[in-house]
């Protein structure tokens, strides 16, 4: 919710220390939300993931796309993508996020997980090409999944769930103090897609 003077609604930290995770909830309403979702499924140019793990490169059943302002490269798992041009839903979404949390992102990471079996494994997003504490606007869209965070050092956790249409934002030292993942379960056959709005330095 944007005030009169432009400035994007406070939200409570739901981190306890070292960093800042704010959940604006759901954005859209669940009509506009399907629209988004069936929009993303057939219009980006999904890929499965690569990454090399143990000298061995591997394909994952999740699925990803890289899009951006500039044909920004990306490196992380040891692979590295080239960022596609903005089609129009992700402009869209992008101008929406900016506003939403008053924060600016010139590229977006996307990923498809076709159902609750696939998620993410425990990490950070600290990659060197990425804006050292800058913020990333996590967009969900399909299926509600558990998100988690976990001190790299307490190893407290925190967790919620992402709903459909819901938008957070991870920004200040999160990356550098804490993991996050989605857990995989069996109890979800929907499928989610999920864009992460970043900041590229060139």
């Amino acid at each position: 919710m944007m005030d009169l003077f432009g400035e994007a609604e406070e939200k409570r930290n739901l981190l306890p220390k070292g960093g800042i995770v704010n959940y604006y909830g759901q954005l859209f309403s669940p009509e506009k939300s399907d629209h988004y979702l069936k929009t993303l499924l057939d219009t980006i140019e999904w890929k499965n993931d690569e990454a090399v793990i143990f000298g061995k490169r591997i394909l994952t059943k999740r699925k990803v796309a890289w899009y951006g302002d500039l044909d920004f490269e990306y490196t992380y798992s040891n692979h590295t993508k080239t960022a596609l041009p903005w089609t129009a839903v992700l402009l869209e979404l992008k101008v929406i996020a900016e506003e939403k949390t008053g924060e600016q992102y010139n590229s977006c990471l996307l990923n498809l997980y076709h159902s609750g079996e696939e998620g993410m494994a425990w990490h950070s997003d600290g990659e060197k090409d990425l804006k050292k504490n800058g913020a990333i606007g996590s967009m969900s869209f399909g299926a509600a999944r558990k998100f988690a965070f976990k001190h790299k050092e307490s190893k407290e956790t925190v967790s919620l769930v992402l709903e459909p249409g819901s938008l957070l934002v991870m920004k200040g030292a999160t990356q550098t103090h804490w993991l996050h993942r989605l857990p995989p379960t069996k109890l979800i056959s929907k499928p989610r897609v999920n864009l992460t709005f970043r900041t590229i330095v060139a």
